[in-house]
């Protein structure tokens, strides 16, 4: 029997509570639901966030003192994204950009000048990254890349094409999987290559899409893009080994994040299941009713403990791909699950445009797949146990 036992402690502690408490009032200040609903409507994401996020030091938690970050852990982290998630993912979606493509991916792979050039920035919220991964031939399929990055004097040109690329349009760098080897296909010979959304050769097709309103999605082309030697992030034609750390730091994010979204779903529907009565007394009174809040909570419960553990096999470096898949695919398929339900107890309540439980909903389906299909964790899963 493979040891999955270890000596865990996820209380809070008093540092913790009051970051916590910070977060709320954050929130609070600078978007309050009437706004996160507004923002939602008319797409506008709000990037004017990051930098209040570098001063309130929310970016930087996992970034080395000496390259201006607090040296924290990844427990502490997740915990913030959990509770900026229970407030509004179009904010905390801001802060995984930075922190796991940007910061986690020069961590990862970024040489030293790389790290003194963006990590400063990074933490301030001045700048931004965006992972261009999939193709429209490649997304579960990571080892189908066939964007092609040609060496050439003093750099690489790149040609081909990303999809559903978020963030593109406020980014500092694009953080690009290039095939570079003779191998057509598989994770060997792939190059991860820093590139400017405004180089010459790079254009952008916005993609409209039905929920996730304000994480902009691009469809972007790349010809003769020219990128210097520097750009480089990790090895040439080993960049999957950076892309494998960067998307293990992306799913405990997206997880931590979604969490708090669940939780808000459930905490929408408990609400209303107290307050809305019928045939003279409340609905969350009937059985019915209050067994699926109990389902709902328990598996928002169940899919916050896999997180929390992730995020402090992260902190003991301990290897953990396959706690990460399982972590995202639980919390994730907690969010769609329980949106669902928060959907059929609010019934015509929940589908109004101006309800939370709606966007909630909406919301859900992308992260089923994005980040890693739920299907493909469960391949990572069932590799690790041997089959």
């Amino acid at each position: 029997m493979k040891d999955t036992l270890a000596p865990m402690d996820f209380a809070p502690t008093d540092e913790q509570r009051m970051l916590l408490d910070g977060v709320d009032r954050f929130m609070a200040r600078h978007l309050p639901p009437d706004e996160v609903r507004r923002r939602d409507a008319d797409r506008d994401p709000p990037y004017f966030l990051l930098p209040l996020m570098g001063e309130m030091g929310l970016l930087g938690q996992t970034v080395p003192e000496d390259h201006g970050g607090s040296g924290g852990d990844w427990l502490t982290l997740a915990l913030v994204q959990e509770r900026m998630g229970y407030h509004a993912f179009m904010a905390v979606v801001l802060l995984n950009r930075v922190a796991c493509f940007g910061i986690e991916s020069i961590l990862a792979g970024g040489s030293e000048e790389q790290r003194q050039e963006f990590l400063p920035a990074l933490v301030r919220g001045e700048a931004n990254f965006a992972m261009a991964l999939t193709e429209p031939g490649a997304g579960s399929d990571a080892g189908g890349i066939r964007t092609r990055a040609a060496k050439t004097d003093g750099g690489w040109v790149i040609n081909g094409r990303k999809t559903w690329i978020s963030g593109a349009e406020a980014a500092t760098r694009m953080v690009v999987a290039c095939r570079s080897g003779d191998q057509p296909r598989g994770s060997r010979g792939v190059t991860m290559l820093l590139v400017p959304p405004g180089a010459k050769g790079v254009s952008m097709t916005r993609l409209e899409k039905v929920g996730n309103n304000c994480s902009l999605s691009w469809d972007i082309g790349f010809e003769d893009v020219f990128v210097r030697d520097d750009a480089v992030l990790g090895e040439p034609d080993a960049g999957f080994d950076v892309l494998r750390a960067t998307l293990r730091f992306a799913r405990a994010g997206l997880a931590a994040s979604v969490v708090g979204v669940a939780q808000a779903a459930v905490d929408t529907a408990l609400e209303h299941a107290q307050t809305r009565e019928q045939f003279g007394r409340p609905i969350g009174s009937f059985q019915t009713i209050a067994h699926r809040l109990a389902d709902m909570q328990t598996s928002v419960d169940l899919a916050r403990l896999a997180t929390y553990r992730l995020a402090w096999m992260i902190d003991q470096d301990l290897p953990c791909e396959r706690e990460a898949a399982q972590a995202k695919l639980v919390a994730t398929e907690a969010l769609k699950s329980v949106s669902d339900e928060g959907m059929q107890i609010m019934a015509s309540a929940g589908y109004a445009a101006s309800s939370d439980m709606q966007r909630f909903w909406r919301d859900s389906r992308l992260y089923t797949f994005g980040e890693g299909s739920s299907e493909i964790l469960r391949g990572l899963i069932a590799r690790d146990m041997g089959l």
